[in-house]
């Protein structure tokens, strides 16, 4: 945790201006918007987060998150804020919908409020690197959640072997297409994440290029990775192919859902194979359906749960293991990286059976009697 010395002096002045304020006439009821302190969290939007660092010598952690208008980042956010209570700490949540300024303002609040480790997950990989600096100077370490923090002196990264999760895509994408025109629809070019999918992704396609197997067609980010977005790419692939597509390499299941939109349109839905990401309940149901190929599953828990242990360890001033490195363009981050799992139409129990969806839930529309027996 941090040094007490530092704790005495917020304690110190806080009391004196309490003092100062009583004697003026002025009571302050020391409330400041929404946070999740304690209990479960909230699903906060952005605002403030009440209060500081624990005064009874309780970790807190601070989160900061793009967003957590996607189901996923919900789950990593109360996976995470349920194992750091049962370790005896605390997390304040705020989260900036995708907005960088909002990002940087929170995590100056949380950091002004003196949290022992502060976990980002960052809407933009550059954006983001002032964070790190700010939260050094007051001897704050920091931890990039899934999402690196480009030119930084990031003191963690916890994620999933990024580059692999567009090789699987890949993979699958070639495996059922075998040749013809492919589609890259890509995620946020300000994530670093989404380089790192089309990496790997193209680590398979260009190799088949060049080959003259297929051939890419179409490569384009989606902003913020928007369904909307991708939707407009996936049009704008089929008007200019005259939709003479035979696959879809989508970089996770929100772009795979604006591309399966397009295709939709065009009478070809289940007729391309599109990839998609992190399993999402509406992606896992059109798996089911028939209508995208696969996902790739990468286990919250473990990522959430991992992290969690991570930022305690980190916050009680432990030896962290992270047995690899990342470099971010300013130095080789101590990485945490963990194995993404591929998942289609023959494996979707992995996500069941993993508790991450109900079966009645990922079968929801297809026909009972089609249903896997369990």
């Amino acid at each position: 945790m941090k040094k007490f010395s530092q704790r005495f002096r917020f304690g110190l002045a806080a009391v004196l201006l309490a003092s100062s304020l009583a004697g003026c006439g002025i009571v302050s009821d020391g409330g400041g918007g929404a946070g999740s302190g304690s209990g479960k969290a909230p699903n906060n939007s952005g605002g403030a987060a009440n209060g500081g660092a624990g005064d009874d010598g309780k970790i807190v952690i601070g989160m900061s998150m793009d967003t957590l208008k996607e189901e996923r980042w919900q789950k990593d956010r109360d996976i995470f804020t349920e194992k750091v209570q049962e370790l005896g700490g605390e997390v304040k949540v705020l989260a900036a919908n995708g907005d960088d300024a909002t990002q940087l303002s929170q995590a100056e609040q949380l950091i002004s409020q003196g949290v022992d480790v502060l976990v980002v997950i960052a809407h933009n990989a550059e954006a983001t690197a002032p964070i790190v600096e700010k939260a050094h100077k007051e001897g704050i370490k920091v931890i990039a959640y899934d999402r690196m923090i480009n030119n930084a002196e990031v003191d963690y990264y916890i994620s999933f072997d990024n580059v692999r999760v567009g090789e699987l895509q890949a993979q699958a994408v070639t495996a059922a297409a075998q040749k013809g025109n492919i589609v890259y629809i890509g995620g946020a070019d300000t994530d670093n994440n989404a380089h790192m999918f089309k990496e790997g992704a193209m680590n398979v396609l260009k190799p088949l290029e060049e080959k003259g197997a297929i051939k890419i067609v179409y490569d384009q980010f989606s902003k913020d990775w928007k369904p909307e977005e991708a939707l407009k790419n996936m049009e704008n692939a089929l008007t200019a192919n005259k939709n003479d597509v035979q696959g879809v390499v989508a970089a996770n299941d929100a772009t795979a859902g604006g591309a399966i939109q397009a295709l939709t349109a065009q009478g070809m839905a289940g007729k391309i194979p599109v990839s998609g990401q992190d399993a999402d309940l509406a992606a896992v149901q059109r798996i089911a359906e028939g209508t995208q190929l696969m996902t790739v599953y990468k286990p919250i828990k473990s990522i959430a749960t991992k992290a969690a242990e991570m930022a305690v360890s980190a916050a009680k001033g432990e030896t962290i293991s992270a047995d690899k490195t990342v470099n971010n363009g300013k130095i080789d981050v101590p990485s945490v990286l963990l194995d993404p799992i591929p998942v289609d139409k023959s494996s979707l129990n992995t996500v069941i059976e993993d508790g991450f969806h109900k079966l009645e839930d990922v079968y929801k529309n297809v026909p009972k009697d089609q249903w896997p027996q369990q």
